[in-house]
């Protein structure tokens, strides 16, 4: 397995807000996290990712124990974070914010480079020089993902990559993931929109207020109209 999750357990304060999260990707993987709002989908990644501190449990990246590793060490190792806030340097031109995430090649991983990218997202190949903060949203949703790529990961965590993006950009972004996982990318991927990890995942988990309450293919869940009803019905 790529990536595997055990007993995971997350706190914000005295705050219990993941309880005993299990899951698992496997290479070339596209699986989806899905829930409703506040149901832990961002910490299930920051937590992961080693961006929430107080936290326990076994996180297992590429066969190496990950769970107390600082998140610096952890992406340098080859797991990529999109984060939902997109955070790019809105002062920075789209090549300059893609030269930012720049890593060196890595064993057992897609290699990327600019050229490649705008091949990728054509969006971007059009407005090299343009600064960050004067792009749409959905263009700045593809800027973070690519200039994720740059670090050429192994294993990308994409949070709520189609929220508040047109019809247009989400087909594009759909594209995009199935091209990154052509490449050879695994990808956990967390969605509200159940038509869109439709479209792009092998398997899906459910969360709901800090648990995993379903885990199978896309099939499964199908077939499965009470639970699909149940936890992601608005």
């Amino acid at each position: 397995m790529k990536l595997t999750v055990n007993d995971l357990n997350s706190f914000y304060g005295p705050a219990h807000i993941l309880f005993d999260i299990a899951l698992e990707v496997g290479e070339g993987e596209v699986v989806a996290l899905l829930g409703r709002n506040g149901a832990g989908k961002s910490t299930t990644f920051r937590s992961i990712v080693g961006l929430v501190e107080n936290r326990s449990g076994r996180i297992m990246f590429e066969g190496k124990d990950v769970s107390r590793e600082p998140t610096h060490a952890i992406v340098r190792g080859g797991l990529g974070y999109v984060p939902e806030e997109r955070r790019i340097f809105t002062d920075l031109t789209v090549e300059e914010n893609l030269e930012v995430g720049r890593q060196p090649k890595r064993a057992g991983a897609p290699q990327w480079d600019r050229e490649k990218l705008f091949k990728l997202f054509p969006n971007l190949g059009e407005m090299r020089n343009r600064p960050g903060g004067r792009m749409s949203g959905g263009e700045q949703q593809m800027l973070t993902i690519a200039r994720t790529l740059m670090g050429n990961p192994s294993l990308v965590l994409l949070d709520e990559p189609s929220e508040g993006l047109s019809p247009k950009i989400v087909e594009q972004m759909v594209d995009a993931i199935l091209a990154m996982k052509k490449e050879g990318v695994s990808i956990v991927v967390s969605e509200q929109n159940l038509h869109f990890a439709r479209l792009i995942s092998d398997r899906a988990y459910i969360i709901e207020r800090g648990r995993i309450c379903f885990g199978g293919t896309m099939a499964e869940l199908d077939a499965r109209p009470d639970i699909r009803d149940a936890h992601l019905s608005l």
